[in-house]
């Protein structure tokens, strides 16, 4: 097993980092735990141990997605893995075989639980190649989450492109449906987000409502509204943090969601069950200004409670879907 780690940063030493094991680079002042470098062609990416994350993903220098320092909190959930569910359960309360489920409050001014249980977590390692590598982690004992899950992440390098792989296991012994997502932020070089055009091929919507405690209102179709990009729509203006449903895919069968500037385009491609996509424009990720996510989800915020598109799966059943990122 080839290992490749980023090691500690400039001005921060410890023991791991200055006499470890050869190619084994650790330096705990990193909230994100080591940091995983692949490598192909002119192409890098950076995975983080803590949440199994991508921290950075660059073409000849030039980054596609929004990085940030290993030595900083992770900003607003960039790069992370969002499971067993993605965006927001009400409550932190949900029903499982008509026993009331209680997680942990991770919203706490709304008082909700947001973005799964895995982010925080240290993944464990299974393998690493120059342009490839592998995580798992369990999900058991959880407050609120009745059935044990194995859940694994793979990430390929390509020369133009990054394709990760999601994989769950049912370890326990009922069926239970779960949701997964991505939460990127994307960009083109130092191009500022307002100059960049996204394109969705989506159909409806469910614009955000900060009325509700999921804020979101209800599903509706984009024909006519601001929400229509299956054309495309440049991002100045755009202050959204919205979710998007009834996608149309390509001759591939896949989902594609587009940003574009001038002759470049970041073509965030999925397969079909991931069937929603969240679009988030916060007005500064970090230090840079301006930023949007494209965040690829299997389900909607609150489908623990809603039910809607969760996977399901029996004992011993494995699930198993991609997405990447390609930049032509």
């Amino acid at each position: 097993m080839a290992v490749a780690r980023v090691g500690n940063p400039i001005g921060v030493s410890c023991a791991v980092c200055d006499g470890g094991r050869a190619g084994r680079l650790t330096c705990m002042a990193n909230p994100t735990g080591e940091q995983f470098e692949l490598t192909r062609g002119n192409a890098r990416a950076v995975v983080t141990e803590v949440g199994a994350g991508l921290r950075a993903f660059e073409i000849n220098g030039i980054p596609y997605v929004d990085p940030f320092e290993a030595t900083d909190e992770v900003p607003k959930a960039a790069g992370q893995v969002l499971l067993p569910w993605p965006n927001r359960t009400e409550n932190a309360c949900w029903t499982f075989e008509g026993r009331t489920q209680q997680l942990e409050v991770t919203e706490p001014a709304r008082g909700n639980a947001i973005h799964g249980l895995v982010r925080h977590r240290e993944w464990q390692l299974l393998e690493h190649a120059e342009s490839s590598i592998t995580f798992e982690i369990d999900i058991v004992d959880e407050p609120g989450w009745p059935v044990p899950l194995n859940a694994r992440i793979n990430y390929q390098l390509a020369p133009h492109e990054l394709t990760i792989t999601h994989q769950v296991r049912n370890e326990g012994e009922s069926e239970i449906g779960f949701g997964v997502g991505m939460h990127p932020y994307f960009r083109i070089g130092d191009t500022p987000t307002d100059e960049l055009v996204l394109t969705l091929g989506a159909a409806r919507v469910r614009p955000f409502d900060a009325a509700y405690r999921v804020p979101f209102d209800s599903e509706q179709q984009v024909d006519g509204t601001e929400y229509d990009l299956r054309t495309g729509r440049q991002l100045s203006g755009v202050e959204w943090d919205t979710a998007f449903t009834e996608l149309s895919a390509g001759t591939d069968g896949r989902y594609h969601h587009q940003l574009a500037e001038g002759t470049t385009t970041v073509d965030v491609w999925t397969d079909a069950d991931f069937r929603w996509v969240q679009v988030f424009t916060p007005q500064d990720l970090n230090g840079r200004g301006r930023a949007v996510a494209v965040e690829p989800m299997t389900c909607p915020a609150d489908a623990l409670n809603t039910g809607d598109d969760l996977i399901t799966i029996a004992p011993a059943e494995t699930w198993r879907a991609q997405w990447g990122v390609r930049v032509y």
